[in-house]
């Protein structure tokens, strides 16, 4: 890529790459076309994935006549990607890189810690598409440490996966994204939020797919807190390409948070705090709107301080918000019941607008049916 320059054997490295073979006939051809001696070439190897570093590790393998370098399971990206991009395939010449990076995953898999494959899917970031396989298979093995982690819950003591995994001295079996589902995100086990919460959003937005928890498909209680566990953190950390991924993200959560009935799985604080958590990050009006109507009809139950509520995070009253929740609370309340409640509505109400120093409440907005 510009930056490393390595003097190396070309046939040591063409007996194993496609493509340098390619480029070194194509050097070789235009050298003898020109009465040039084609003793040395010099390959320009621009876009190479990892550069100086992918080579290297390429070149081991090369001059150790097809042997793997020492490994660790976050080097896997860069050697599976320096491999495809250099054409190392069977194709070529049996037992070549790319075959071996693959065997060595599926091997390595049954045995890594939790910390080596969680550092293993944070090194697919830099590689793009170009692992989403290897990605996928990675996710569907950290999550499947979770389900361990669930599943032994009663019997071990640790909380750590690792002790969990390896305490029978056997690989574990693989497990489909099915089984994932039901048995690592039904209980209530939060020791792998902090550890998953530091993927990037296109990441936890593809491992959720993976668990087929995605958009109205979110049904899971625990996900969901983990989504509302992960928002905050990734929002202060937000880069340009992460915005739409974490709009998709906020609103697997409140699909998750109306599917438990609300009210029936959150409190009021809770509720809100929700209402808080999204609006920070971005939401669709089909999620907004949804949530929308699971606090409006607790608003009787809210403190000044609930409506706290902004996108920006200034602690302002969001004078447009407030006003579509007492709107879904008037709807929601029965003619019998509405007298009590209304009253503390009415509280609520005056309290917000004296807190921004309006006297008037009517003056300033008028809801039907609440303010006569």
């Amino acid at each position: 890529n510009g930056r490393h320059t390595l003097l190396l054997h070309q046939s040591v490295m063409c007996a194993f790459s496609g493509r340098l073979r390619a480029m070194a006939t194509r050097e070789t051809k235009d050298k003898s076309g020109g009465g040039a001696e084609a003793s040395s070439m010099c390959v320009d190897l621009a876009g190479l994935p990892g550069g100086g570093e992918g080579l290297d590790l390429v070149a081991q393998f090369c001059y150790s006549n097809g042997r793997l370098p020492p490994l660790r399971p976050s080097d896997l990206p860069l050697v599976h990607c320096a491999a495809a991009f250099l054409d190392m395939t069977e194709e070529v010449r049996a037992g070549n890189l790319l075959a071996h990076a693959e065997a060595f995953v599926d091997i390595g898999l049954c045995y890594w810690s939790w910390a080596d494959v969680l550092a293993a899917v944070k090194s697919c970031e830099a590689f793009g598409a170009d692992v989403s396989d290897l990605r996928a298979k990675l996710l569907s093995t950290l999550f499947s440490r979770i389900a361990e982690g669930a599943e032994t819950s009663n019997s071990s003591s640790s909380s750590s996966p690792d002790t969990v995994s390896g305490s029978s001295g056997r690989p574990s079996p693989a497990k489909t994204p099915e089984s994932v589902r039901r048995s690592c995100l039904g209980g209530g086990r939060e020791w792998w939020f902090d550890d998953v919460a530091s993927l990037p959003p296109p990441t936890v937005e593809k491992a959720i797919k993976l668990l087929g928890c995605y958009g109205v498909d979110n049904k899971n209680l625990t996900l969901t807190r983990f989504l509302l566990h992960y928002l905050p953190r990734a929002a202060a950390l937000r880069k340009v390409d992460d915005s739409g991924s974490l709009v998709g993200l906020a609103d697997k959560a409140v699909h998750g948070v109306a599917h438990s009935g609300g009210g029936a799985a959150f409190s009021r604080r809770g509720l809100f705090w929700v209402l808080r958590v999204v609006s920070a990050v971005g939401l669709s009006k089909e999620c907004m709107r949804k949530l929308e109507v699971l606090v409006g009809q607790m608003l009787d139950q809210a403190t000044l301080d609930d409506l706290l509520v902004s996108g920006d995070g200034s602690g302002a009253y969001d004078v447009s918000l407030v006003t579509r929740l007492v709107r879904v609370f008037v709807s929601s309340v029965d003619e019998e019941e509405e007298a009590g409640r209304k009253y503390k509505i009415e509280q609520l109400w005056s309290g917000c607008f004296l807190g921004m120093g309006v006297a008037d409440t009517d003056a300033v907005l008028e809801v039907p049916r609440f303010c006569s």
